[in-house]
């Protein structure tokens, strides 16, 4: 009996040991984790101010400052198809204190088509993906093209190519415009911006005959939307088409909206980015963002965000190759 108990004394002993063992480095693998910022961190988003990409990105930084301990603050770098705030990005110090947040046409779409982009979708690493931007071919409100096929019409037979907008060569809105041109057979003439909220007032001043914005960035504005490049109708513009639905069967839709970083942080740093990115989507100020904007939050992970933007790169090369857009 006394064997038995000393026996059992023991095992509880050596139970007790490991787990005492064991505490001291959870505690402080957790501590690293909730720790690791030590200052603000730089949110950058590689887009004007105003629009639908900076208005979500704003409330992200605003979520995520209660969760990692440090105010979390955006830049504004915007220029050249979004690649100056990820040309930024590829030169921060890989400790997260340095983040990119908007969409991924920089990485997927740029190295193809702006001259002097020496990064690729390797060079980052990918927290999150957060909310996928559906963009929208629109005219203003008084515009003699009451619906997407008047201006087909127009574009396939008027002596002049028709002017539009997008928010710079290599985005969405301009790949969508140039893919849906080539097979309706539209003659366009692109006019590159520095962001939606640079393109509107163009537009609204009647300067360019459509504009190809994300349909964030124009709600509330004069405007018609004629169309959207989405595999389905939107739920916030049922009465409007889809491009595939005019004639486009293969159609751009989604831009990915996420949160990037430089290539190499540390793994626990990379986690609590992901947990607290998770946390924010569900946050009362990214939930009110999405809503004001027309959008809907759609989260992967930080596997499932980049495989996503591998597969993208991909199929976006083959477009803009078949589009002859390659290094203009």
């Amino acid at each position: 009996m006394g064997r038995t108990l000393h026996s059992k004394s023991l095992a509880a002993l050596a139970l007790g040991l490991a787990a005492a063992a064991t505490a001291p480095a959870q505690a402080q693998a957790q501590a690293q984790t909730q720790s690791w910022a030590t200052r603000p961190i730089e949110l950058i988003v590689p887009w004007t101010a105003g629009g639908g990409v900076d208005i979500v990105a704003r409330a992200m930084a605003q979520a995520m400052t209660g969760d990692l301990g440090q105010n979390v603050f955006v830049t504004n770098r915007e220029g050249a198809g979004g690649t100056l705030g990820f040309r930024a990005l590829l030169a921060a110090t890989p400790d997260g204190h340095v983040l990119a947040a908007g969409p991924a046409t920089p990485v997927t779409n740029a190295p193809y088509l702006v001259k002097g982009v020496t990064y690729d979708p390797d060079s980052f690493e990918y927290i999150c993906q957060y909310f996928e931007n559906v963009f929208a071919l629109v005219v203003r409100a008084d515009s003699p093209y009451a619906t997407a096929k008047d201006l087909i019409a127009a574009a396939q037979t008027d002596p002049n190519p028709l002017t539009y907008g997008s928010p710079g060569v290599g985005s969405i809105g301009h790949l969508s415009a140039e893919n849906a041109a080539a097979a309706l057979k539209m003659k366009v003439q692109h006019v590159p911006f520095r962001g939606d909220a640079a393109g509107l007032p163009v537009l609204l001043k009647g300067d360019i005959d459509f504009l190809v914005p994300a349909v964030s960035s124009v709600r509330g504005q004069n405007v018609r939307v004629l169309a959207v490049f989405s595999e389905e109708r939107q739920p916030s513009l049922p009465d409007v088409p889809t491009a595939k639905e005019l004639g486009v069967e293969r159609s751009l839709s989604q831009g990915l909206n996420g949160l990037f970083a430089p290539k190499g942080i540390p793994a626990p740093v990379k986690a609590s980015l992901e947990k607290a990115c998770a946390a924010a989507i569900k946050s009362e100020p990214v939930t009110a963002a999405l809503k004001n904007t027309g959008q809907v939050a759609a989260y992967l992970d930080s596997a499932a965000f980049r495989a996503r933007i591998l597969d993208d790169y991909k199929l976006k090369g083959e477009l803009i190759r078949r589009l002859g857009l390659e290094g203009k």
